[in-house]
């Protein structure tokens, strides 16, 4: 992996990322991956698809959001319009041309927001690929108390399968989200869309994947379900199929220039 280098956003917090170029003449567009929630930039997923774009010259951008991984700041002040304005930024700041978002999880939902962003800032959105895309959580993921607590600025502590330590939602993420639900109505986005969805996630229903689907205002939407496969799907054969999806989403983009998509 190539060393982390650091973004400075323009009240001075500092985000980690990594990035590779494209190589000369290769016109397909950067790889931008988000992390879900409580997750960074060293998982498996995402390391593979660095590996994977740096292999074939291809442009990827990783980040670690502010307080996750190497980032700056703390945890507890996250919120998905925070996030959404340092991914924005960040591309804005390293990204030339054409961006492909894979979001994983929570990333699913934060590739949304960006996507948007990304359509009002010049329309450089080409597709996005979506991992056990969660957006709405903050709806269909908390039952009716844990929703009482929030709305009380309490912080709603859940077991964590991942980990020894909780999983912790905090009020101002929990009500920052609420403004951001989005399945409720069309989603105005148009760019080719590829769905994956492990169909023993313990964590996102996957027919949250079929009701985003249905929801985007794209036609070119495909949804993938594995069977054995569970949230994280970061099985060698669950990745393997991650990057064939991304080297098959824009085949008329891809680079003359560098070693064939496998």
């Amino acid at each position: 992996m190539q060393d982390i280098a650091q973004f400075a956003m323009p009240d001075g917090r500092r985000i980690a990322y990594r990035h590779t170029p494209p190589a000369m003449g290769d016109m397909r567009p950067t790889l931008v991956f988000l992390p879900g929630y409580m997750s960074d930039m060293d998982g498996g997923k995402a390391t593979a698809l660095f590996a994977h774009a740096k292999a074939q010259g291809r442009g990827c951008l990783l980040l670690d959001y502010s307080g996750c991984g190497s980032s700056d700041g703390d945890f507890a002040d996250g919120t998905l319009t925070r996030w959404q304005d340092e991914v924005l930024t960040l591309i804005a700041a390293r990204v030339s041309g054409g961006v492909t978002l894979v979001g994983s999880s929570m990333g699913g939902w934060l590739m949304l927001l960006v996507a948007r962003g990304l359509r009002s800032g010049g329309n450089r959105l080409a597709g996005m690929v979506g991992i056990a895309a969660a957006p709405d959580f903050s709806d269909w993921g908390f039952d009716a108390d844990q929703k009482a607590q929030l709305r009380r600025s309490e912080t709603v502590l859940e077991d964590n399968p991942y980990g020894p330590e909780p999983t912790p939602t905090h009020a101002a993420f929990w009500q920052d989200a609420v403004g951001h639900e989005l399945l409720g109505s069309t989603i105005p986005l148009d760019c080719p869309v590829r769905l994956l969805h492990g169909q023993r996630d313990a964590d996102v229903p996957w027919q949250i994947s079929l009701r985003l689907a249905d929801a985007l205002g794209s036609d070119d939407i495909q949804v993938t379900l594995v069977k054995q496969a569970d949230h994280r799907m970061s099985r060698d054969e669950d990745i393997a199929l991650l990057l064939r999806v991304i080297d098959d989403l824009d085949p008329s983009a891809q680079s003359t220039k560098g070693p064939p998509c496998p």
